[in-house]
């Protein structure tokens, strides 16, 4: 008799620790990314708001731009300084955060315990 047949439960309890940690940074990496994208659309809508744009024309510039690129296009849009639009798309952006976080909870990856 062969240990399997022995104890045909064991292959069922036994736990992979590698497949569970990929597990969880495929989860937290997606938790964070989706943070980090709603963090930055919430933020562009907030300084779009600030200067008086179209919000909504603006949130879509963030699929096709990163946060530098939007910036330079809403200072050529509006003639405003891009270094004092970055200070308030920065401003905009720790409004943003504790907004997302009182939303939908702190983004600090969980830990395994």
């Amino acid at each position: 008799m062969t240990l399997a047949e022995r104890r045909p439960h064991i292959p069922s309890m036994t736990w992979d620790l590698g497949k569970a940690m990929q597990k969880k940074e495929e989860f937290e990496s997606a938790r964070l990314m989706d943070f980090e994208f709603r963090l930055r659309v919430r933020a562009t809508r907030l300084l779009a708001r600030a200067c008086g744009l179209d919000e909504i024309a603006w949130v879509r510039e963030v699929a096709a731009r990163d946060t530098a690129g939007v910036v330079d296009m809403m200072a050529n849009a509006t003639a405003r300084d891009r270094d004092d639009l970055l200070s308030e798309y920065q401003r905009c952006s720790a409004v943003a955060r504790q907004q997302i976080i009182e939303e939908r909870g702190d983004p600090t990856p969980h830990r395994l315990g």
